[in-house]
């Protein structure tokens, strides 16, 4: 039976792996987990995935949770094709660019994300906190670009793990309006990425789902989710200005953070 994805079609983290996935030819099932977002911890998905974030990986009896994990063993998995280069400074430098994406880039998507779609803040502190968050993209853009230099690929001649980690973080920035200057190396890079089959459908999951946001917003808003404020994200956050947010998430309770809660 092919392996079940707990995924959901924003989260940046689920892209890249169905991008590697997809780039291996890897048959699977993808499926947003029953009650996603309410913190619940019973279910399959809790069971698989105890913090309760996808993505969550099930093949056959093994469930495996967190992306960079799952990465691994996709690799191990389905060794064909590499995704991680042989030379190991070259691996080195491909799992730099997946933590700093996943760690420093997403939070900053993220943050933005909690202004233009779930309206936690408005007025002059929403207008502060874009700004920052403009301004960040462009420092994590001009980051990638150094590792990028003049090649076609963030790992040199051929597309890999680098790649695939950037792609959604640099794609939702894309989103929001904030994507690297016309005509960059950064910028050309993201259109060839955009050619590639496996980044396209992932790709077309992510604007399908955007353009339901505005919908579900209200949902993370009233309680009925409850959107995660991670470590990285609450870092984010606070130092960003929006301790008032997290107060207020607190009080209304449409907030919740990492397990064990």
């Amino acid at each position: 039976m092919a392996p079940l994805l707990y995924d959901h079609p924003l989260s940046s983290y689920s892209q890249k792996v169905k991008i590697a996935l997809r780039e291996k030819g890897v048959a699977f099932r993808a499926e947003l987990p029953e009650g996603f977002g309410t913190g619940r911890r019973d279910g399959a998905f809790a069971e698989a995935s105890p913090r309760g974030e996808v993505p969550a990986l099930l093949d056959g009896g093994l469930a495996i949770f967190d992306s960079t994990v799952i990465l691994e063993y996709v690799e191990d998995r389905w060794p064909e094709p590499p995704l991680l280069p042989r030379d190991p400074a070259a691996r080195a430098r491909a799992r730099m660019v997946e933590e700093v994406c996943d760690a420093q880039y997403e939070a900053i998507n993220w943050g933005f994300g909690e202004i233009l779609w779930f309206r936690r803040a408005t007025g002059a502190l929403a207008e502060e906190m874009r700004a920052t968050a403009a301004r960040q993209t462009r420092v994590m853009q001009g980051w990638l670009a150094e590792r990028l230099g003049g090649a076609p690929w963030l790992g040199g001649d051929a597309f890999g793990w680098a790649d695939a980690a950037a792609a959604p973080m640099v794609n939702r920035s894309v989103h929001y309006g904030l994507g690297p200057e016309p005509g960059s190396p950064l910028a050309l890079w993201h259109a060839r990425l955009r050619t590639r089959p496996s980044v396209a459908e992932t790709f077309r999951e992510f604007d399908a789902a955007a353009e339901r946001m505005a919908a579900a917003s209200e949902l993370y808003t009233t309680g009925g989710r409850r959107r995660e404020y991670r470590d990285h994200r609450l870092d984010w956050m606070v130092r960003s200005g929006g301790l008032s947010i997290v107060e207020a998430g607190l009080r209304d309770g449409n907030i919740r953070f990492s397990w064990p809660d």
